[in-house]
């Protein structure tokens, strides 16, 4: 399991606490140091929706004043290329699957311990 993020965000630190808490290993990716490229980002959105990845809840996207963009699917793509900040944290790659943020109802679904 590998889990992207940022280790000062708080969704990021919730997942470490109940991975902790779970004795559950799991392999960290800090974006700021290895920020995904337009391929991962591809990868990504082939198990889930844009609006899931795509944070409009951010700082970033706040800043560079996005909203007032109105930005489409492939507007949100080509940003989340360019700006890793734009991604919502955690990212979680599972089996195959992808979980986006932080959802412990959701955590608990899959890892029944």
């Amino acid at each position: 399991m590998k889990i992207y993020g940022i280790k000062t965000c708080s969704s990021v630190k919730k997942a470490f606490k109940y991975f902790k808490e779970k004795n559950i290993e799991y392999e960290f990716i800090d974006l700021k140091k290895d920020a995904p490229d337009c391929d991962k980002i591809e990868e990504w959105l082939k198990n889930t929706q844009i609006e899931l990845l795509f944070n409009k809840r951010s700082r970033k996207y706040r800043d560079l004043k996005l909203k007032e963009l109105n930005l489409d699917e492939n507007g949100m793509k080509l940003w989340l290329c360019k700006e890793f900040l734009l991604v919502k944290r955690p990212v979680i790659e599972f089996n195959e699957e992808l979980i986006i943020g932080f959802n412990k109802d959701k955590y608990n679904e899959i890892w029944k311990k």
